[in-house]
């Protein structure tokens, strides 16, 4: 009895570890900009920054954005006065796309 009891708490052990290492992987791709960064224009330039996790490919309006070790991305781009609309997409491994809608404006 003794024995069916420890192999139970083993195999719970063990399924519980599994989803814990696997829930990353379950969510899918996720992506966080940095507080207040397309927030403000400097002469037109505004930067975009943030963290892209569990991801394979990282888009800004479709071109490919670089992502470092950490997950860390940046880019500064040069938008003319007016509104703007910036699309920012990641993509998983598992085709499993989210992306996040930015508006604009530039004085």
């Amino acid at each position: 009895m003794l024995v069916r009891g420890a192999i139970s708490l083993v195999l719970v052990l063990l399924a519980g570890y599994g989803f814990f290492e696997a829930a990353p992987l379950l969510r899918g791709p996720q992506l966080t900009l940095d507080a207040g960064s397309y927030a403000n224009t400097v002469d037109g330039f505004i930067t975009v920054a943030g963290t892209a996790s569990h991801t394979q490919s990282l888009s800004l309006n479709g071109a490919p954005l670089l992502i470092d070790e950490e997950g860390r991305f940046q880019k500064t781009l040069l938008l003319p006065s007016g509104n703007a609309i910036l699309t920012l997409t990641a993509g998983d491994r598992f085709g499993r796309m989210v992306a996040k809608r930015l508006e604009v404006s530039v004085p």
